[in-house]
């Protein structure tokens, strides 16, 4: 390879909103921030998360009649 013509390749921290965190190595400089990672998503930890964004929920069972 070319010295000189390919980006630093660092270690950089990634953190999870759930509050877990991890290192690993990337181009980009800063941190790394994600919604959703192996601790919290539902294939991995087989738990059910259900997430309401800006009440869709609400407003399927309003609309279609459901009760919660």
């Amino acid at each position: 390879m070319k010295d000189g013509i390919h980006p630093a390749y660092d270690v950089v921290t990634v953190k999870c909103h759930c509050g877990f965190s991890f290192e690993t190595r990337s181009t980009k400089k800063d941190e790394i921030t994600t919604e959703v990672c192996s601790a919290c998503h539902p294939f991995f930890t087989g738990k059910q998360k259900l997430m309401d964004t800006a009440g869709r929920i609400e407003r399927f069972r309003k609309k279609y009649g459901q009760k919660k």
